[in-house]
C-alpha cells in the first residue's frame, strides 16, 4: 500500500505502517529492522514531529505473522530508532519521508 492510500485513511499512522508503504514505494525490503532504524533517525534528523508510543502489532491491525513478528523483533531492540512513532502524514511529511534512501 502506498504513503498516499494510507494518507487517506486517517491522518496520523504508525511508524511501521508508514516504513511497510515507503518500503513498497522504493521496492526495499520491509522485514529489516536495521533498515527501519535507519529511517526512524532519518526521520528525527530531519526534524518531523514524531510521537513515541508503545504499540501493540495486535492494535496496530497487525494481524499478518510477519508484521507481528517484526514489531515484536524492533520491541525487544534498546535504540529510540527502534521505537514505534505517530506521524502525521502531510505534504511536507511527505516530500522529506519520499526523500529517503537507504544511503542517506
Amino acid at each position: 500500500m502506498s504513503l498516499d492510500v494510507i494518507r487517506k485513511k486517517v491522518l496520523f499512522h504508525n511508524s511501521i505502517d508508514v516504513w511497510i508503504a515507503t518500503c513498497t514505494e522504493k521496492n526495499i525490503d520491509w522485514s529489516n529492522t536495521e533498515n527501519y532504524k535507519k529511517f526512524i533517525s532519518y526521520l528525527l534528523k530531519n526534524n518531523l514531529n514524531l510521537k513515541a508510543f508503545s504499540l501493540c502489532a495486535h492494535e496496530a491491525g497487525a494481524t499478518e505473522q510477519e508484521k507481528t513478528k517484526f514489531a515484536d523483533a524492533l520491541s525487544e531492540l534498546k535504540d529510540p530508532n527502534a521505537a514505534t512513532y505517530t506521524i502525521k502524514l502531510n505534504d511536507s511529511t511527505l516530500d522529506v519521508i519520499r526523500k529517503f534512501s537507504l544511503d542517506s
